[in-house]
């Protein structure tokens, strides 16, 4: 579900989204444009269990708990990334929630994010979070425009390789910067970082009939 400003008297759940101008007031936040959100005002929001809030490029983005299937597919791409980052001392690979600013009108919870190693090892603390490698979305019926639309177009600026996962059709959209439209991958999909000789291949067909229950 996106949000944009004039709504943001909406119902988060129980909690009501103040607007950033009251976050100001009650939140003790810092002086902001009163018609774009910031990352600050945004992580001063009250947590409310079972949703995800975000902001792109000063706009609010609010979705809710997905479904199991949606976690699964996280989870089984997190283990293939994992595996190949670690053998190849190539990155680190973390799932949402872990945020990551862009710019001080973006902050996002990507499903999956590999970051770079520091020195050698994972980071561990979010001002070692550098360039990000890979992107990582799984499409849910309430992001579906906002992971294709919104953050794609944003990650592209950012110079990301960004995979959309659509477990409905059963493939991945992979789209690299300054691409106008995806590699549509049905049986594999691949991530080459540079420096490393040996890519990560994903076989989709099997990791989708376990993400969907059918062995």
């Amino acid at each position: 579900m996106v949000m944009p400003h004039r709504r943001l008297g909406r119902m988060l759940s129980h909690v009501t989204l103040p607007t950033p101008a009251e976050a100001e007031q009650t939140m003790a936040m810092p002086a902001i444009d009163p018609t774009r959100w910031t990352a600050d005002a945004v992580r001063a929001l009250p947590n409310e269990p079972g949703t995800r809030v975000e902001c792109v490029d000063g706009e609010l983005l609010v979705s809710p708990s997905p479904r199991l299937a949606h976690q699964s597919a996280v989870g089984a791409f997190m283990m293939a990334l994992s595996a190949y980052t670690r053998t190849h001392a190539c990155g680190a690979v973390f799932m949402a929630p872990t945020d990551l600013e862009l710019d001080p009108f973006t902050l996002v919870q990507p499903d999956l994010l590999v970051l770079p190693l520091v020195q050698g090892r994972r980071p561990v603390e979010h001002h070692e979070i550098g360039q990000p490698l890979l992107l990582v979305e799984v499409l849910s019926p309430s992001t579906a425009r906002v992971d294709r639309v919104i953050k794609r177009a944003r990650y592209q600026r950012e110079g990301v390789e960004y995979w959309i996962v659509d477990l409905d059709a059963r493939l991945v959209e992979r789209w690299t910067p300054g691409a106008d439209r995806p590699e549509i991958c049905t049986a594999l999909v691949t991530w080459h970082p540079d420096g490393v000789t040996e890519p990560c291949t994903i076989a989709l067909e099997a990791l989708f009939a376990e993400v969907l229950g059918e062995r």
